[in-house]
């Protein structure tokens, strides 16, 4: 098993340029380049104007600015760095250059893989090295002759001195993006880029600067690697020419997904006037190259007279299936048309929630985290319904359906799939659908952190149950839950899988035996939670009674005297010495997963009420939640630094807290629940490149903003149910589907007003803290009135509280 901290470790504080303000209108730096696009793209409408994709390209946010489609196959974006924990996207503000323009990226993750298919436009001569990280020596190219940059001859007075390479400054005030298209002024090369995309191909238009010859390098060795001095690891590589227009490869990548293929199709708007092969940077001849570390130069000798366009299909099926996802996708050469209709796709899935608040801010940051809430899981199936699945082996979908890769399902159980389950309902059968075919493919059985066909085994739990559970608990139809039972029950119940026999054996893992055996203790108790009601569901009653009773093994990980979840060894002692600040037991151990005990002890999700009995009381434990919130937030040197986003020892930064300030609720103190989250609403995003608190994660970290700011989150998604927060809205209209609208209306809202007066629903007076997924989703309007003093008397009654176990609460 590997965590994101173990897989990428350290990172620096950065300091951030950059503005929304930048962002937003188009370049008018570079409208009077000779030879600029013929018709200038239009500006962002709807609420796509209020999209900043630019959040989250700095900090820790991990998150790329280029092309995409939602949920899209294709992230057609610049790389300005391919190794380090902050080029987990390929793309930071604070690099200072551009190595190219790829065709593949993740979303906020904090372990990396992707950047495929990289093309670099230039002039002058042929650089196949990228350069150092950051601004190239910009007197490099004038003060040595071509020949001797082509070469790469360092005079002695230049060693250690960044260059030569491809790589080029960019000219920062003309870069712009909005949903589907990018653009940036390439200040080394002159080259005016712009990048726009369908859900399979990328589509890239390039006007040269100056006129004369110039040329396209694909560098298909290009991709995130562990340090910048060991290369991607790449196998059976193939470049192949196609007539003079063409280019077309394949490859394996042996990096975070070990293994997985990608093949991709280059189509050109003009022929190329030569071409040039390389295999380990040494020219081969003929028209097609083999190795593992391969590129290619394609020159044009009018580049300066008209843009140039490229069109790429990618697949991960063959080299035919990338060239009938471009052909299908991309048959003309119309720029303008391919980025409408992408602009257009996210207009429509943008506004299926309309949000209204006074707050520019509010709104900019909302339709941002939206946005980020789309760009993952992402569609992996070819046009023709063709898919390699996790077997690594090629199969054929059934019409209309979709397969899908990408799941970062340790974060986004918590938030991003129930969010979707009600704005994007008709997508929740293909998503959960393709966890099923997962599961049954895969030799390593039910899905943990799927990528491109492998299994990263990132993270741990097995979650991807949780979001089965949830589907059929909300009443999902066209989902195949029972194929799926056989291949969970057998992990759960007979595999030797990550601590699971001790699991079973004892009701906890040793932390002395596993390593970060209680974060595991307490999420395989959650997924029991959600294995009995899958269980349930496909009629295997006695296993869901077994697992039923089996969630309940967080209780061997809590120590009652300290009232702490801490580390106990295989002899049943707790282990000393113990910190709840601390990361573990000892230098040899982690006991937690990116979190400590202060974390780790609120990390119930699904029995509260019994729960709370460990702590002596309801109130003892609020006054525990409290002291989470006002402890220090020191944190010790060896702490990850996904540990962010602190409020005491309150993490937001980090997934496993984002539930806590909602457990107010199931003490009857709701009014604290509704003060902690418009707290953290307040201060934990903001519409800029470092507006977040820690990485995005596939869109976890916006989808807790965007539900949040409904006023809902599903604290335990397995219930279906929603408890209630405090709304940052004026109003808003959800597009639940088949024609249903869930209007939610905040009545007497503002900035010091965080509190909840009274609800009602369908006009009906409504006491309860909490309102169920059927419920919201037959449609309706919320309706809060909101105040700046609590009322504390707002779901305090046992019956208003959130139902837990499957049980009321009782006084």
């Amino acid at each position: 098993m590997v965590t994101r901290r173990q897989f990428l470790q350290g990172a620096a504080a950065l300091t951030l340029i950059g503005g929304v303000g930048q962002q937003r209108a188009l370049a008018a730096a570079v409208a009077g380049m000779r030879g600029t696009s013929s018709s200038a793209i239009p500006a962002a409408q709807g609420v796509s104007h209020y999209v900043d994709v630019f959040v989250g390209t700095g900090g820790h946010g991990h998150t790329y600015p280029g092309a995409t489609m939602p949920f899209g196959m294709v992230q057609l974006s610049p790389d300005t760095n391919d190794a380090g924990w902050d080029a987990c996207s390929g793309y930071h503000q604070n690099d200072g250059s551009i190595m190219g323009f790829s065709h593949t990226h993740l979303s906020g993750t904090g372990a990396s893989d992707m950047l495929d298919v990289l093309v670099m436009p230039a002039q002058g001569p042929v650089l196949l090295q990228p350069g150092a990280r950051g601004l190239p020596d910009k007197n490099y190219r004038s003060r040595y002759d071509s020949a001797a940059v082509a070469a790469e001859r360092l005079p002695p007075d230049l060693v250690g001195v960044p260059g030569p390479g491809y790589r080029s400054r960019y000219d920062r005030a003309s870069e712009q993006a909005q949903p589907g298209y990018y653009r940036v002024r390439l200040t080394d090369h002159d080259i005016l880029a712009e990048l726009t995309a369908t859900l399979r191909a990328g589509l890239h238009r390039y006007t040269f600067g100056k006129k004369g010859s110039g040329h396209l390098l694909v560098d298909f060795a290009h991709g995130f690697h562990d340090n910048a001095k060991v290369p991607c690891k790449v196998t059976d590589a193939t470049l192949k020419l196609v007539g003079n227009d063409t280019l077309v490869g394949s490859r394996r990548v042996h990096q975070w997904a070990n293994g997985r293929y990608i093949h991709f199709a280059m189509k050109l708007s003009r022929p190329f006037t030569r071409a040039e092969l390389f295999s380990n940077d040494a020219q081969v001849s003929g028209g097609q190259a083999a190795g593992t570390h391969l590129k290619a130069a394609l020159h044009f000798s009018d580049a300066g007279d008209a843009p140039l366009l490229a069109k790429v299909g990618i697949s991960a099926v063959d080299i035919d299936g990338a060239m009938r996802n471009v052909d299908a996708e991309i048959p003309d050469w119309n720029f303008e048309r391919v980025q409408r209709a992408a602009a257009d796709a996210w207009e429509r899935e943008l506004g299926r929630i309309r949000f209204d608040t006074s707050s520019a801010t509010v709104r900019s940051t909302f339709y941002s985290a939206l946005y980020h809430t789309m760009l993952a899981p992402t569609l992996f199936s070819d046009v023709d319904g063709r898919y390699r699945g996790m077997d690594l082996k090629v199969h054929q979908l059934a019409e209309g359906e979709h397969n899908y890769s990408t799941y970062s399902l340790w974060d986004t159980y918590r938030a991003q799939h129930p969010l979707l389950t009600l704005y994007q309902s008709e997508r929740v059968p293909d998503l959960v659908n393709g966890l099923v075919r997962m599961s049954l493919e895969s030799p390593a059985g039910p899905p943990v952190w799927p990528l491109q066909g492998v299994e990263t085994y990132c993270m741990i739990g097995y979650h991807s149950v949780v979001v089965l559970a949830e589907a059929h608990a909300k009443g999902f139809k066209g989902i195949d839950y029972a194929k799926a039972w056989p291949v969970y029950r057998k992990l759960a119940m007979d595999e030797d899988y990550r601590g699971l026999p001790y699991y079973r054996k004892l009701g906890y893992i040793p932390s002395d035996k596993v390593d970060e055996a209680v974060s595991k203790t307490l999420e395989y108790a959650y997924d029991d939670w959600a294995m009995a009601h899958l269980a349930e569901a496909v009629g295997a009653h006695d296993d869901a009674k077994v697992l039923r009773k089996r969630s309940q093994n967080y209780r061997n990980v809590f120590d009652r005297k300290m009232t702490f979840t801490r580390p106990r060894g295989e002899n049943g002692k707790w282990l000393e010495p113990f910190d709840p600040r601390g990361m573990g037991h000892s230098s040899k151990w982690r006991d937690f997963t990116e979190s400590n005990a202060w974390e780790a002890t609120f990390l119930n999700q699904h029995d509260l009420y019994d729960y709370m009995k460990l702590f002596g009381s309801e109130t003892a434990f609020e006054k525990k939640l409290d002291t989470l919130f006002t402890t220090s937030s020191e944190l010790p040197a060896d702490a990850p630094p996904d540990i962010a986003g602190m409020v005491g020892q309150y993490a937001h930064g980090n997934e496993p807290s984002h539930h806590v300030a909602y457990l107010y609720a199931y003490t009857g103190a709701h009014y604290k629940t509704q003060s902690r989250v418009r707290m953290l609403l307040d201060t934990m995003y903001r519409a800029a490149p470092d507006g977040l608190a820690g990485n995005e994660d596939c869109g976890q970290m916006s989808a807790w903003y965007v539900i949040s700011a409904l006023g809902l989150y599903a604290v335990d998604p397995v219930s279906a149910h929603y408890v209630f927060g405090s709304p940052l809205l004026d109003s808003a209209e959800v597009d639940l589907g088949q024609g249903r609208k869930l209007a939610v209306v905040a009545h007497g809202n503002g900035p010091d007003k965080p509190y909840i007066q009274s609800i009602t629903w369908n006009g009906k007076p409504w006491t309860k803290s909490w309102i169920s997924h059927a419920e919201l989703a037959q449609g309706g309007t919320l309706a809060f009135t909101m105040g700046a003093t609590p009322n504390k008397k707002f779901g305090a009654a046992p019956a208003d509280r959130p139902p837990s176990f499957g049980a009321a609460a009782t006084a």
